[in-house]
């Protein structure tokens, strides 16, 4: 039986319990396939389990990660849709930040023969959630107007380019001219960098929206809702506001926020004829039919392969959520899976 290697916190509330060990791989399960992991996607979900701010948070010890890239080392018999030397991107419901993973085969997508590992394990969180925003939730419509914040990011990058692909037009908004900069270069043109007062911002400009998407929370959000058009729709999958800036979060300052975070009364927005929707996608996981569906649907969506924006070592794991905490990172923040030791 080999090892492999994994990083676990032996309970949410501090960054600083996240602990790389090597362990033994059990026997493969039935109905399950075998990959070595060779890419593993963060995400600001990460960050909320670990420091104990998400509702989905596991109790006790927990593996960290929710997507990775790699390849089919083993099979079991009844999980016939994948072979031994398959390359594979997937999904997880935590567990990913691990060198080998046992995954059941509704949870596997190949890997386009064009796209290397990082690019696999940049694609299937933020791409589902960003599909299933802007159709599902948004209901988005050709010649639609889409707001859609931290646009650098990488939800927010794979949805500036869905709603290009659909029809849409999209205003993206980053918190530095850098990255405006470099939306720009990735032929985005309409981009703002946030102000400090954002409502001012988008009322002088006389901006107005049938779709936002917003995963930041506070007055951003509330400037956001009240620029939409009759009919139009606030989809909201985050709240960044609350990522802690060190290992563990400041609960005073997070329930001040907290008390402070937009309320919506659902008479005004009969009213206004405007919508608030929110969602958690990692709730998807227990749905393999829906699931299934959501990605059949993104087959016909021509995109090409996600940027990732920073390729760090599996051993670097804080680091790299370092900087992803910090939010000065473009595209996506990837881990490249360390071999597994002889």
């Amino acid at each position: 039986m080999s090892t492999f290697r994994y990083w676990q916190t032996a309970r949410a509330g501090n960054m600083a319990r996240l602990t790389l060990h090597t362990g033994m791989l059990p026997t493969l399960a039935n109905n399950h396939v075998r990959i070595k992991v060779h890419a593993v996607g963060l995400n600001f979900a990460d960050i909320f389990a670990l420091t104990g701010l998400y509702s989905a948070t596991p109790q006790g010890a927990f593996i960290p990660g929710l997507e990775f890239a790699g390849e089919v080392e083993e099979v079991s018999p009844e999980a016939e849709r994948f072979a031994v030397g398959d390359r594979v991107m997937g999904v997880t419901r935590f567990g990913g930040y691990t060198s080998v993973i046992d995954s059941e085969p509704e949870y596997l997508i190949p890997l386009p023969a064009d796209w290397d590992y990082a690019q696999g394990a940049a694609w299937p969180a933020q791409t589902l959630t960003a599909w299933y925003a802007l159709t599902h939730l948004g209901a988005l419509q050709a010649d639609q107007q889409v707001l859609i914040h931290s646009a650098a990011g990488g939800v927010g990058l794979q949805a500036m380019k869905l709603v290009q692909a659909l029809g849409g037009r999209a205003t993206g908004t980053v918190g530095s001219e850098e990255k405006a900069t470099w939306l720009g270069q990735q032929g985005f043109e309409d981009v703002l960098v946030r102000a400090p007062d954002f409502a001012r911002q988008l009322q002088e400009d006389e901006r107005r929206f049938d779709l936002v998407l917003d995963a930041i929370g506070g007055k951003v959000q509330t400037a956001s809702f009240d620029a939409l058009n009759p009919m139009g729709r606030l989809v909201v999958f985050g709240a960044a506001e609350f990522t802690p800036s060190h290992n563990r979060p400041n609960y005073l300052k997070a329930a001040w926020r907290y008390l402070r975070r937009p309320r919506y009364d659902v008479m005004a927005m009969i009213s206004s004829n405007r919508s608030v929707l929110a969602f958690n996608l990692i709730w998807l996981w227990e749905q393999k039919g829906k699931m299934q569906a959501l990605l059949e649907e993104l087959k016909t969506i021509p995109l090409p392969p996600p940027h990732v924006g920073h390729r760090f070592a599996f051993d670097d794991a804080h680091t790299a959520l370092a900087l992803l905490r910090s939010g000065q990172s473009v595209g996506k923040v990837v881990l490249d899976a360390a071999p597994d030791p002889a």
